[in-house]
Formats: C-alpha cells, structure tokens, sequence
C-alpha cells in the first residue's frame, strides 16, 4: 500500500484546491502527484412522465465548446448529496422531484482528483422557476430518452457522467422501478468522508 509522506496546497481556487503529495510507493520509490482537491457533485437524471431526459446544454471552457449533459453540479461544504441534487436541479431546471433514488456513486478520474459524484434519478417532476448561478447560461430541453441514446451513440453527446446514466437507466429498466428509494440516499457518502 502507498503511503503519503507530505502534502501541499499549491493553490486555492473558487472551485477546487490543488496539492502536490509526496508519496512512497509499494516498493518504495518515492513519487510526486499533484491532486485536485474537490468538494465531490450531484448528478440528476431527471425523467418526464412520457419517458424524456431532461438535458441542459452549457458552455464548458476547458471543453472549448457547448455540451448536452444531465443537470448537476458542486456541492456546498458539508451538504448532504440528496439536498445537493435537489437544489442543482431547481436552479438549473426550475424542475422538483417527488422520488428520488440513488442509482450510482463513483469517481469520475480518481488518477488526479478527488471528486465524488452521486447520481440520482428523479422522478414525479413538477415545474417551477430556475435559479441558475450569474456565470451559467443554461438551455434546458427534454429529450425521449431512445433520442438522447441516439444523441449518445452519434457523439452529440460527449459527457462522461451523462453517458454513465444514460447506460444505467437503459440498461438497468430503471424506469419501471419508478418510486423505490424515493427521498432516500440509503446513507451514501463517499468512502472519504466527503
């Protein structure tokens, strides 16, 4: 097992921190690895009555271009990931939920961040206003969910945990399980502590 000897912030950002650790391997060897330090997200997908995805389209500076991606966002320090998703998808959708359930928790690139996202499918939607943040200009569109598929196999469709949730939902005939777990998160948290 790797052991870390020292870490340093190298810097503090809005978003995230990043660190330099000094790590000594199994065998050893004695390593630097830079670490992005992050808060952990929420991801939502939220689904219509008639079976639509709800997607929002935003521009992504380090992508260099507008994406389709499920609403989601940072965490608040300290908030419990079902409140997370929940206040995400009001301030980006204008959408509430009445069921919620946990489908997945994972790290998107534990190779240099240690973020941690919990996805959740929202159900039982209701319409209200969004809030986004000053610095998001969000277009937000349903999607069938066999289009937003289509939209995935075709490369429209390049994020991540988007493509994630999509396969879980297609895959796993979450749909028909509509209202199970609903305000529930079965006590996740990320194996942190985050």
């Amino acid at each position: 097992m790797a052991s870390t000897l020292r870490s340093e912030t190298v810097f503090e950002g809005k978003v995230f921190k990043l660190r330099r650790d000094t790590v000594r391997l199994r065998d050893g060897t004695v390593v630097t690895r830079d670490v992005v330090e992050h808060p952990g997200s929420v991801v939502i997908a939220a689904v219509t009555d008639r079976r639509e995805v709800i997607l929002v389209r935003q521009y992504r500076e380090p992508a260099g271009r507008a994406l389709w991606e499920l609403p989601a966002g940072r965490r608040d320090p300290g908030e419990d990931p079902l409140a997370g998703a929940q206040r995400e998808l009001a301030e980006e959708t204008g959408l509430r939920a009445r069921s919620w359930r946990l489908l997945a928790r994972f790290y998107p690139s534990p190779g240099y961040t240690t973020e941690f996202k919990w996805l959740f499918l929202a159900q039982d939607l209701e319409p209200g206003p969004s809030r986004p943040d000053p610095d998001e200009d969000i277009e937000v569109r349903a999607v069938p969910l066999a289009e937003a598929l289509a939209m995935a196999a075709r490369g429209e469709i390049m994020d991540g945990k988007t493509l994630i949730a999509l396969l879980a939902i297609e895959r796993g005939g979450l749909l028909s399980e509509a209202g199970e777990g609903a305000d529930r998160t079965d006590g996740v948290e990320s194996p942190a502590g985050r």
